[in-house]
């Protein structure tokens, strides 16, 4: 139980002071992290001080952030008894799920239910993953579940992280056969001319991302020789012309790149026992003035089509920075405002 004790400090504001127990001693530091650095993340997020106390926190502050402060603490620790590690994402999930989200609004039932702990986990040869927010949640449901899922939204959310870390599970688990990752093979707003090497090194560049997420999910030797057997497949979206994917689990990364005659091709690529994610932010399409992308069709066209998985993210879901999403949210006014 906390103890709470009321506090009037010098600006006259009713303050209150809740001490919160915590029974193991090694959890609490997993908790507090290094220097306390995961406290101070949490005072600075919700106006409140924290100060340890041996095993016991001391929250002071108004009733409504120590509330949120209460919960968010406590469930923080209750991963870290899990043997979870408590890292800044954590912690930034846990502040913007834990209460209220970045606008004030209440949270839903959906979202009570995620904070609560009924994590989905992916699991892969490196690591585990976890959905950190609802939106994602729902996505992974998705990328299990259904043959055909989009993912859209803006930089950060995890929308092509979490489809290949889908992708890894289901192949470490015998769901497929192999792993196809795909992207548009685009310049990202400027020309980078003319590239050394053969057709491997020339496009490997523009699949780095993809190099970078498996690395995270696979030992890269095993990567190197799954790559060599070619039971993972990276590759530009146009190698993709010509094939049926059958009993793989296909990923197209940028899909906000692709032409709608590519996104019609690689759409009719899928083959008996395949899984298809398509991932893109429709807000960064670098296609030449008047080029239409395949993506926002394949949006219009296919979204109530039975069977085929939307999901929308939000800023509020980007997990990669604290930073880029009040990055993004700015970029967003300033477009409303000159628009």
């Amino acid at each position: 139980m906390a103890n709470i004790a009321p506090s009037i400090p010098q600006d006259g504001k009713a303050n209150t002071e809740t001490l919160l127990n915590f029974p193991d001693n090694k959890h609490l530091i997993d908790l507090c992290g290094e220097f306390d650095r995961n406290l101070t993340q949490i005072e600075a997020a919700l106006a409140v001080q924290l100060l340890r106390r041996g095993n016991e926190i001391a929250i002071i502050g108004e009733t409504a952030g120590s509330e949120k402060t209460q919960d968010i603490l406590n469930a923080l620790y209750q991963r870290a008894e899990q043997g979870k590690a408590v890292e800044p994402a954590d912690i930034d999930a846990a502040i913007r799920f834990g209460g209220k989200l970045q606008n004030d609004t209440p949270l839903t039932a959906d979202q009570s239910e995620m904070f609560k702990g009924n994590h989905i986990e992916i699991r892969t040869r490196k690591k585990t993953v976890e959905p950190r927010t609802v939106t994602q949640k729902h996505y992974v449901e998705d990328l299990f579940s259904k043959e055909l899922v989009f993912g859209l939204g803006p930089a950060g959310t995890g929308k092509t992280y979490l489809a290949v870390a889908a992708a890894v599970s289901m192949f470490i688990n015998g769901m497929v056969d192999k792993i196809i990752l795909a992207r548009p093979a685009v310049e990202a707003g400027e020309r980078l001319g003319f590239l050394p090497g053969d057709m491997k090194e020339k496009v490997d560049p523009y699949m780095q991302p993809l190099y970078d997420a498996l690395n995270d999910f696979f030992p890269a030797k095993q990567v190197e020789k799954l790559i060599e057997d070619k039971r993972i497949e990276i590759a530009p979206l146009a190698f993709m012309r010509g094939r049926t994917l059958s009993n793989a689990y296909v990923v197209l990364d940028e899909a906000q790149n692709a032409t709608t005659m590519q996104m019609k091709m690689f759409l009719t690529r899928m083959g008996e026992g395949s899984h298809m994610a398509i991932t893109g932010d429709m807000s960064q399409i670098d296609l030449p003035r008047g080029v239409p992308s395949g993506l926002v069709e394949a949006e219009k066209i296919l979204r109530d089509v039975k069977g085929i998985g939307f999901t929308y993210f939000k800023t509020e879901d980007i997990v990669r920075h604290p930073m880029v999403a009040k990055i993004i949210t700015a970029y967003d006014k300033h477009a409303k405002y000159n628009g």
